[in-house]
């Protein structure tokens, strides 16, 4: 049995993680950390967990973490994150840190989007944790940078494309729509009931939101050169979900045939990647609750332009669900475990 620890126990991701990991036969939650809810059960905190999680929010020393828990998902912001992971480090622990602060691997990058990294000397071990491009390299790694929830959606649709050169990667416009949950659970006017309800907003417009270089440093391996891409994210009245509609030029005439094979090719063995039959699109509803990620694409002949369209649950496949994939493969664990749930309908 692993003993895992969830920093920043409070927050949705964190909800979420001790959600799916009171269900996996493998693990045992042994501290879940909140400064906010110390002393309380994290089950008076999200009712939810009532009679499944009985564990105490505690809020421990940094240096007195590193002996609760062999693995740790650090479940904070930007910043508490790269203060706390070389600890754990150092204590010879695995972490998954669901942060933006190992995600990328230039640190002049990060520095212009974030703020100065102080455990910058980690960049080039962390390892980006998009299992499905990264499996191998996850497998052996001690640090894993979880990805955040649009890119998990952008790159993974666009990924057979940019890896067989049929599309022009200068070309690529993504249209996000995410759920409130995406803001967080720390109260702020933008994402109050009467600010979200019946509305529909995009924010942070012309490379203004912090994920679009994580998407670029991603789509650019893929495509084997330095890209840009323009990405608007948007605001849906749902609590969870994110559903990208991506536009890209062909690089030539092909037919949707070609174009499947590639997908089937790329995905055929993944175990949370679910391609959609022709003229059936992703909907946030279908993914609800779930690791999956639904992918469907469809090619206008007329601007010999493909749409490709993706779906995931911004707070699993986008966040807890991911980490606990990343989890099971660095401690050896067939990659389904505690993760095969339906999805939830309505």
């Amino acid at each position: 049995m692993i003993r895992v620890g969830i920093i920043g126990a409070s927050g949705y991701a964190g909800a979420e993680l001790a959600r799916i990991i009171c269900n996996h036969p493998e693990i045992e939650l042994t501290v879940a950390t909140s400064r906010q809810y110390e002393g309380k059960p994290l089950s008076a905190v999200f009712p939810n967990l009532r009679g499944k999680v009985d564990i105490i929010c505690e809020n421990p020393a940094p240096e007195d973490l590193a002996a609760k828990a062999d693995l740790f998902f650090a479940a904070v912001p930007h910043k508490t994150a790269m203060d706390l992971v070389p600890l754990l480090l150092d204590g010879g622990k695995k972490v998954i840190d669901l942060s933006a602060d190992f995600r990328l691997r230039d640190v002049t990058t990060y520095e212009d989007w974030y703020q100065p990294h102080s455990s910058s000397h980690l960049l080039a071990e962390a390892v980006y944790g998009l299992p499905e491009l990264y499996r191998t390299s996850i497998k052996e790694s001690r640090l894993i940078a979880n990805p955040g929830c649009f890119p998990t959606s952008i790159i993974l649709g666009l990924a057979p494309l940019l890896k067989a050169g049929v599309i022009v990667p200068e070309s690529i416009i993504a249209d996000s729509k995410s759920g409130a949950s995406g803001a967080g659970r720390s109260a702020q006017t933008g994402s109050l009931f009467c600010e979200v309800h019946d509305g529909f907003r995009p924010y942070k417009v012309g490379r203004a939101h912090r994920h679009t270089p994580e998407i670029e440093q991603e789509l650019s391996v893929l495509a084997g050169k330095d890209i840009n891409i323009t990405f608007t994210p948007h605001l849906l009245p749902i609590s969870r979900g994110i559903l990208s509609t991506v536009y890209a030029t062909l690089a030539s005439k092909v037919t949707s045939e070609t174009i499947q094979k590639l997908y089937d090719d790329q995905y055929q063995n993944e175990p949370f990647i679910r391609l959609l039959p022709e003229d059936t699109f992703p909907a946030t509803q279908y993914v609800r609750g779930s690791n999956f990620c639904d992918i469907g694409f469809k090619i206008d002949q007329t601007t010999n332009r493909i749409i490709v369209m993706s779906a995931i649950d911004n707070v699993v496949k986008g966040a807890a669900g991911q980490a606990v994939q990343n989890m099971n493969l660095m401690c050896g664990f067939p990659e389904e475990t505690g993760l095969l749930t339906a999805p939830m309908f309505p």
